[in-house]
């Protein structure tokens, strides 16, 4: 179950990310603070519960044979950096945010924001792939 709860705060927060982008495009820097904050809190709920997942179920094997195989590996491992990459990326800009300093916030943010995107909507590709269309053979 947990895999599936996993793959739906990726989710959640992968659409807080896009929609706190969008309000501070627009200038709504309330609801912009807002979704940030939601998507910190849901990608930290995410993270406590992969870390539990797999500590107490270990890995998965990917099902899939052929090309796909190759696109999977190369997807779960830029995922993979790029998810150890981004912690220390989103608490940097959160804590210059929460802290006044919006010229280092931003500068940043740029690098923060499509990084932590790419690594929620990856997530949940990978989660689909492995539990339900490439399953590992039982």
């Amino acid at each position: 179950m947990l895999p599936s709860v996993n793959a739906v705060l990726n989710s959640i927060s992968a659409t807080f990310i896009i929609t706190g982008y969008l309000f501070i495009r627009a200038g709504k820097k309330v609801a912009h603070r807002r979704c940030m904050l939601t998507a910190v809190t849901t990608s930290s709920l995410f993270l406590i519960s992969y870390v539990t997942y797999h500590y107490t179920a270990g890995a998965t094997a990917f099902g899939g044979v052929g090309m796909i195989r190759y696109f999977y590996f190369i997807l779960l491992g830029t995922h993979t950096i790029l998810a150890i990459a981004i912690l220390p990326l989103v608490i940097v800009t959160l804590l210059r945010a929460l802290s006044g300093r919006f010229k280092l916030h931003r500068a940043i943010a740029r690098w923060t924001f499509p990084i932590w995107l790419y690594v929620s909507v990856t997530g949940v590709i990978i989660y689909l792939m492995l539990y339900h269309i490439y399953p590992p053979a039982i």
